[in-house]
């Protein structure tokens, strides 16, 4: 007896021992789950149940069991067997109840209880410690009774194993399930529905009140129902057609007199103006034969060019579309055309220079174009997209109408004869007309079709005169002047090189043996035209900012007629200029004129023989720049 009490006190000795070790092997684990260990105890089964306690204030010395305390309670074993049966099943039976899977705080507050009773009574082992208790709660029982004691317990296995954060959880589930379960949603949501489903009120058309015969209806006026007293219905009103009226209307045909906009007829200094004109126009340059400067000194005379707040002034309403300079060499007189079909004339040598401009209004749509005659300087050439050409004589103060084609727009033009007798004329739509200014009347001599949907600009060789180039929508052709006897005339050349539209197209003043092109791809394109054969080689293409947008003239770069290798163009930079570029794609120049020139200078022109520019932009303004 004595040995088989030695062997249980080693056995639990044993496990106490090990127990301790792996709490201290879990010093960093804050709690430990509850979870049983049997083991046997003087032939008895025994089951440890081990609770959450704290590892911080944890001290070995507390877990000591004297054997004082084992003798004593097994010496006191035979006396209290049958109590502590009856006791022990007692407080399982109130341990391991059903609410226990529902409410595991309670449970476990309650196991904790009847440890504490069970070791009351079995002499009170305990482990204290500051902060958790480790709990040894024995169930001896005989093996008679081991069957029936774990069938009073079914739940105690599942539960054992489970974490106290596992059992306020499931203890949480039940809690809202019961909670949401006393509501009774889903009976009330039934019977709203049933609810809703009463109240609708069934569909009802409204109905239409019933007419009755005799009653009078709405009076009307017969008037606006167009019967007369009587009853009978008058008959209908020819509608006339509503006239609309044409904001641009066509001016009348034949001549028109030059009257002044600005500026009173009858003044004295009108008719001078007119004199000095016609006076002036009369000395023409005696240098037939020109020939290149160095570009050295070139730019020598370029860098003398100024503007100055006289040499800028507000010519014509509205953009410029065209602009000529007068070959005078004694008076500066430059000559634009607008938008709005005026024509402007400013003598800057007469000061104030306010006094100094003239405005007349031969056209009614914009003029696009505008040449000074080589064989009269007093005769201002002036094209329009009305449809008209006139030229405007300051010897007799009135303009007369040299070409005039009510049916279509007119785009560009030249001379092919040097004395200024016959013409070519661009149409918008493609067309060309041949026009002889001995001919009486205000027709053409031959209408041309050509395979170009649109023309631009249209410009004459200047020394094989046969030869002329237009600049048409994307395409750029040559053709000989001697084939336009003929209803529909072929291209000599065509130019394929342009991506985008094109704006312009014009042989070099001098030898001819150049051709400069405006592009809307951001290109200046110059051709090789020294040998006019079936195809032209391109030397030379110039990166340019051409894109102006809608409200500014397109830009159309053009020939120095004093150095034919230098070409002009307006720019879009800050600040704004107007520069110059040599055929090889050189920069030669830039005009800058501060204050003075603060705008887009789209269409330039360059004075014959002297070092002269004036340019024009979208407002009206002309501005001048010269030595």
């Amino acid at each position: 007896m004595s040995g088989s009490r030695a062997e249980a006190e080693e056995k639990v000795g044993s496990r106490q021992r090990l127990q301790v070790n792996e709490y201290k092997e879990n010093q960093n684990i804050a709690y430990v789950s509850l979870r049983p260990v049997q083991t046997t105890v003087l032939g008895k089964t025994a089951k440890v149940y081990l609770v959450p306690f704290s590892l911080s204030s944890y001290k070995p010395d507390q877990l000591k069991h004297s054997k004082s305390l084992l003798d004593k309670n097994s010496n006191n074993e035979v006396a209290c067997k049958k109590c502590k049966k009856a006791e022990i099943k007692k407080t399982c039976r109130r341990i391991l109840t059903p609410k226990m899977e529902a409410t595991s705080s309670k449970a476990e507050s309650s196991l904790q209880k009847s440890s504490l009773d069970v070791h009351a009574e079995s002499n009170k082992w305990q482990y204290k410690s500051t902060s958790d208790t480790v709990i040894l709660s024995a169930d001896t029982e005989s093996s008679q009774d081991g069957d029936s004691d774990e069938g009073t317990t079914p739940g105690m296995d599942d539960f054992s194993g489970l974490s106290p954060y596992e059992k306020k959880r499931l203890k949480n589930i039940s809690e809202n399930a019961n909670f949401f379960a006393s509501l009774q949603l889903s009976e009330s949501a039934a019977r709203l529905r049933e609810m809703i489903k009463k109240r609708q009120p069934p569909e009802s058309k409204r109905k239409k009140p019933k007419k009755k015969e005799n009653e009078t209806g709405c009076r009307r006026s017969m008037r606006l129902l167009k019967v007369d007293p009587s009853g009978v219905s008058l008959p209908a009103t020819p509608t006339q057609p509503i006239l609309v009226a044409d904001e641009n209307p066509l001016l009348p045909p034949g001549p028109l007199e030059m009257t002044s906009e600005n500026r009173d007829d009858n003044s004295e200094l009108f008719k001078g103006f007119l004199q000095t004109w016609a006076e002036v126009s009369k000395t023409r340059s005696k240098n037939t034969e020109k020939e290149l400067s160095s570009i050295k000194s070139y730019k020598a005379n370029l860098n003398g060019m100024i503007i100055s707040e006289d040499t800028v002034y507000k010519v014509t309403k509205g953009p410029i579309f065209s602009m000529a300079l007068h070959p005078s060499e004694i008076r500066t007189l430059v000559a634009a055309g607008a938008r709005s079909g005026q024509v402007g004339l400013w003598d800057l040598t007469h000061q104030p220079k306010e006094d100094g401009v003239y405005i007349f209004q031969p056209h009614s749509q914009p003029v696009s174009c505008l040449y000074f005659s080589p064989a009269n300087p007093a005769h201002l050439l002036s094209l329009s997209y009305d449809g008209t050409l006139r030229c405007g004589d300051f010897s007799r103060a009135v303009f007369e109408e040299v070409y005039r084609d009510e049916r279509s727009s007119f785009s560009s033009f030249d001379f092919l004869a040097e004395d200024a007798s016959t013409l070519i004329v661009g149409h918008w739509d493609g067309s060309m007309s041949l026009v002889d200014r001995r001919t009486p009347g205000t027709s053409c001599e031959k209408l041309i079709n050509s395979s170009l949907s649109k023309i631009r600009t249209v410009h004459v060789h200047p020394v094989h005169r046969q030869y002329f180039i237009t600049a048409g929508l994307r395409d750029i052709h040559i053709y000989d002047a001697r084939f336009l006897n003929r209803s529909r005339i072929k291209p000599l050349i065509s130019l394929t090189e342009h991506t985008k539209s094109i704006a312009s197209a014009y042989f070099s003043p001098l030898t001819g043996n150049r051709v400069v092109t405006t592009c809307a791809d951001c290109k200046l394109r110059i051709f090789d035209s020294s040998c006019i054969s079936s195809k032209i080689p391109l030397l030379t293409t110039i990166r340019h900012n051409t894109i102006t947008g809608r409200w500014l003239t397109r830009f159309q770069a053009v020939w120095d007629p004093k150095q034919e290798d230098c070409i002009i163009v307006g720019s879009m930079a800050h600040p704004r200029r107007v520069e110059i570029f040599h055929e090889r794609g050189k920069w030669v120049h830039s005009f800058l004129g501060g204050e003075c020139l603060s705008s887009v200078c789209s269409i330039n022109a360059m004075h014959p023989t002297r070092y002269i520019l004036a340019g024009g932009n979208s407002s009206g303004r002309i501005h001048v720049f010269m030595n």
